[in-house]
This record gives C-alpha cells, sequence and structure tokens, in this order.
C-alpha cells in the first residue's frame, strides 16, 4: 500500500482504524519484525536483502510511515557517504507481544486456513460451472 492510500485510510475518529490502518499495511509488520529479529540498527540495503519482495520504493515509504509513527528511529551519522540506520523505538517493542501472539496463530493455524481455502474453492468452482445464464 502507497503512503498516500494509508494516510486517506487514516480515520479520526476511530482509534483502532487509525492505528491498524497503518501498521497492517503490507510492508509495516515485515519491516518491524526484520528489525526486532536483528536485534540491532540496520542500514537501508540491509533491510533491503532481509525482505527481498519489497523494492526500494516500498521500503523508504514504509519507514517513514512507521518513523512518522513513532515506531522506527531514523540515525543520521553525518559522513560521505551519508550512513543512516533504523532501530525499533520503545513503542515498537511495546508492539512486539502483539505481532508475536499474531505469528504465532498464523502459524498455528495456516494449515488449516490452507486447507479450507482450497476447499472453498472446489466448491465455488463446482458451482460456478454448474449455473447457465
Amino acid at each position: 500500500m502507497y503512503r498516500d492510500n494509508i494516510k486517506e485510510e487514516v480515520f479520526p475518529d476511530c482509534p483502532i482504524r487509525n492505528i491498524l490502518a497503518r501498521i497492517s499495511a503490507k510492508w509495516s509488520l515485515l519491516v518491524l519484525f526484520t528489525l526486532y529479529n536483528n536485534s540491532c540498527r540496520m542500514r537501508f540495503n540491509a533491510l533491503q536483502r532481509e525482505i527481498p519482495d519489497i523494492s526500494q520504493r516500498m521500503l523508504t515509504n514504509t519507514l517513514r510511515t512507521l518513523e512518522e509513527d513513532g515506531l522506527v528511529e531514523r540515525i543520521i551519522y553525518p559522513e560521505v557517504p551519508p550512513h543512516v540506520e533504523y532501530s525499533l523505538t520503545e513503542r515498537a517493542l511495546s508492539l512486539l507481544p502483539c505481532i508475536n501472539t499474531l505469528v504465532d496463530w498464523a502459524k498455528h493455524n495456516m494449515v488449516a486456513i490452507l486447507k479450507d481455502r482450497a476447499s472453498y474453492l472446489r466448491l465455488n468452482q463446482n458451482t460456478n460451472t454448474n449455473i447457465q445464464i
């Protein structure tokens, strides 16, 4: 999800929607989890190597959004060439138990969910092929 689209989905009257629209964006949780798993500050290119499917633009947008929400800290070192590192903030660290619970739930239920999806598709393919207009 592009950063501009995230802004459009912010719901000022509903704190749950407001926060979830930002952290549930396609790459946000993965970036947070990657920073956590590496337990240190990471440079942009190192993050991109750890998340090979993410484009440079999407990683930049995601990091900016997470920084804007106070979940990621961007540290700029005055060197040539510029040296920038990203790390989790205390707020992000307080969110991680929730993320870990979600990841554990997903691991525990993944096989059953994939089985249900396949059953659903088989059932609907058979239903759709029998319908004539």
